[in-house]
């Protein structure tokens, strides 16, 4: 897909760094429990960490208790869905729709009343108020 924001994976890698890079652009993980948003509560807008497009809503994230932040929706048209057939299963990868960059995966668990659970690495993702 031609993507409203594109550079080389050189570039990428220059601006996001080695560990953001391998979750952002190489469809890394980062260890649940690990990343600065997982139980973060403030009010305000998860952007994506690669080009700073607004992708989540405050009020859409909860505690999955699954280690990684939780959303049960995204912001209409800011994240493509791609099936993903590694590891050994099936699942729904999510992008940024603007740069194409991986920010985690959606389930279908989700506790609350839309069903969903978008589960996203932290370093996918910036925070702002």
């Amino acid at each position: 897909m031609a993507y409203k924001i594109q550079k080389t994976e050189e570039e990428w890698k220059a601006q996001l760094g080695l560990e953001k890079y391998k979750i952002l652009r190489q469809k890394g993980t980062e260890f649940p429990h690990t990343g600065q948003y997982n139980l973060h509560f403030e009010k305000g807008k998860y952007c994506c960490a690669a080009c700073a497009e607004v992708l989540f809503e405050s009020d859409a994230k909860f505690d999955a208790h699954c280690g990684w932040p939780s959303f049960d929706q995204s912001i209409p048209g800011k994240v493509e869905y791609i099936k993903d057939a590694t590891h050994g299963m099936i699942r729904t990868e999510i992008l940024c729709a603007s740069c194409g960059s991986h920010l985690g995966h959606v389930f279908d668990d989700g506790p609350t009343e839309t069903g969903i659970r978008y589960c996203v690495n932290s370093l996918s993702i910036d925070f702002r108020e």
